[in-house]
């Protein structure tokens, strides 16, 4: 039996938007932080065929210019450099998406960038832990500090989206810093849930199970696929397009504006397991 998603054309998309209120964006400036990762290009796509503009923040545009290319056609999006562990370079890239953005402002931050490391405890390096520490976690407070500031200055709310994983708790064997970093994405989530709740702006955090992106192919080995699936009520891993209806809804003020400091699993029932 297939249990893969059904396709959805872009029409089709747009007919849902259209047809559904509660989800519609148009008039929504999102800035997506890691755009060309395998899930928050696909995430990307699902905010614009809901009618958001899309600034795609990415590290090196050369690479992610080719990968982005059908969501760049669309009229509504745009590519932006920054590393977003570097204040300064956020600070930059918010004058230009601001200047970029129809509305002059942005509504909708998600962060999606991502790094993971399956080296054995006692052989990680402090160089390799700084390294994941300020992709996963680093990144996350300042990309919230310098466009959760924006969208207080606006005075208009918005939806910040953070990427945990299912290794936040209880952590995974293998992945030591990723465990501990998502661990600290899940607390800022909640953290920043409370500061901003007074400015109407919402933050959240999706929780994905097991989905192929590239930096978890590594160390995915039969013995572990196997391990993981005898602890998988579904039975398989995550195709990245089921991720587009919780980064829609969560950005969506209609559909999600009691919503905030939530933690939401798309995990495929693992977190649901014990024994």
């Amino acid at each position: 039996m297939d249990l893969s998603p059904p396709a959805c054309s872009f029409e089709e998309a747009v007919f849902i938007a259209q047809a559904s209120p509660l989800f519609d964006l148009t008039g929504r400036t999102a800035v997506i932080i890691g755009a060309a990762s395998t899930l928050g290009s696909v995430m990307a796509e699902a905010l614009i065929d809901h009618g958001a503009h899309a600034a795609l923040v990415v590290r090196d545009i050369e690479k992610a210019e080719l990968k982005l290319q059908a969501l760049l056609e669309t009229g509504r999006a745009a590519l932006f450099q920054a590393d977003a562990a570097v204040k300064a370079d956020l600070e930059r890239v918010r004058g230009e998406i601001t200047a970029w953005s129809p509305s002059g402002q942005a509504h909708i931050l998600l962060h999606t960038a991502g790094t993971n490391s399956a080296t054995p405890f006692f052989e990680i390096t402090e160089e390799e832990w700084d390294r994941i520490m300020d992709v996963n976690a680093k990144s996350v407070m300042l990309t919230c500090q310098v466009f959760g500031r924006s969208m207080i200055d606006a005075g208009a709310g918005g939806s910040i989206i953070t990427i945990s994983s299912v290794s936040s708790g209880p952590p995974l064997s293998r992945v030591f810093t990723y465990s501990a970093s998502k661990h600290a994405v899940n607390s800022m989530t909640q953290f920043l849930a409370r500061e901003f709740a007074p400015h109407g702006i919402r933050v959240n955090a999706i929780v994905p199970g097991f989905f192929p992106a590239e930096q978890n192919r590594a160390i995915l080995s039969e013995e572990r696929v196997n391990s993981i699936m005898g602890h998988m009520p579904m039975k398989r891993f995550g195709d990245p397009k089921e991720l587009q209806g919780a980064a829609v809804w969560l950005a969506s003020d209609a559909a999600s504006s009691y919503v905030t400091g939530s933690l939401i699993r798309v995990d495929g029932g693992f977190g649901a397991m014990t024994i």
